[in-house]
């Protein structure tokens, strides 16, 4: 069979080794700018952009075609989305999947609403490409993955909440408090995919001891962590630092955010995806 994995950018994934694989591209929109989460994204200028704009700023979805052109010729495509409560990139996907097996009723097409967003959606999307290489049908896969992602989990530091503001996300109330008072934000996605806030932190000691208490009172005994972050390579370092002293065999990965996930951590933020 003829298997492929198909994100949209909130994955922060551009390429993947050993099974086919392509990124669908969210849109990060700032006044007359239109950011294309692709490879050619210039993330600097997105930043510059985004800190010097007064008004709203969005995300806009794939569409549907955006999705068809990703599918390709795959018998069997297995889909992962940011989460349906951020955006209509779920509901984009649905639609595309209905298209494409009208089409070629031999193929099938598995969408996966991760609830979430970056680093947990790049665990998933591991977690498919091991199952792929395995040899399972894909009634295991998708029976598999489904089981995998009740034992994923996100949490996240975020330094100022000015884009979650302006997108409609938080009270701007909430997030010029936290500008004014300098405090940093810890949360997660909730099980229904929605952020969540758990605390407010003064400092970066404070965030660090909040994100390693969350982490283990969600359950993680050292599994696959994956941290991105928006210019703060420092703390992400010093988590995964932590995190390595707690459990010696965990295995770690830091990285930069791309645009969507950039737009939505903003600078200084962080974003945890694990496995529990």
């Amino acid at each position: 069979m003829k298997y492929k994995i198909v994100s949209d950018s909130a994955a922060d994934l551009l390429t993947l080794n050993q099974v086919p694989f392509s990124s669908v591209p969210l849109h990060i929109i700032a006044g007359s700018h239109d950011f294309v989460d692709d490879s050619a994204v210039d993330l600097a200028l997105m930043e510059d952009v985004l800190s010097s704009h007064k008004g709203r700023s969005s995300t806009a979805c794939p569409g549907v075609d955006d999705w068809l052109e990703a599918f390709e010729d795959a018998e069997n495509v297995f889909c992962v989305t940011i989460t349906s409560a951020l955006s209509g990139s779920y509901n984009s996907a649905q639609s595309a999947k209905r298209q494409y097996e009208e089409r070629f009723p031999e193929r099938h097409v598995h969408i996966i609403d991760s609830l979430s967003a970056g680093p947990e959606m790049k665990l998933i999307v591991e977690r498919l490409q091991e199952l792929i290489l395995s040899g399972a049908t894909p009634e295991i896969i998708q029976k598999e993955i489904m089981d995998y992602t009740r034992h994923t989990h996100l949490l996240f530091s975020l330094e100022t909440l000015k884009n979650l503001a302006n997108n409609g996300r938080v009270s701007p109330a909430v997030a010029k408090l936290a500008g004014i008072l300098g405090i940093r934000v810890v949360g997660q996605a909730s099980a229904q995919g929605e952020l969540q806030l758990l605390n407010k932190c003064r400092g970066e000691q404070c965030v660090l001891s909040s994100l390693l208490k969350y982490m283990k009172e969600q359950g993680y005994h050292g599994g696959k962590v994956r941290i991105s972050h928006n210019n703060n390579e420092k703390m992400a370092a010093a988590l995964a630092g932590q995190i390595k002293e707690l459990f010696q065999a965990s295995d770690v990965q830091i990285y930069g955010a791309r645009a969507l996930c950039s737009y939505y951590a903003e600078k200084g933020g962080m974003l945890i995806g694990m496995e529990c």
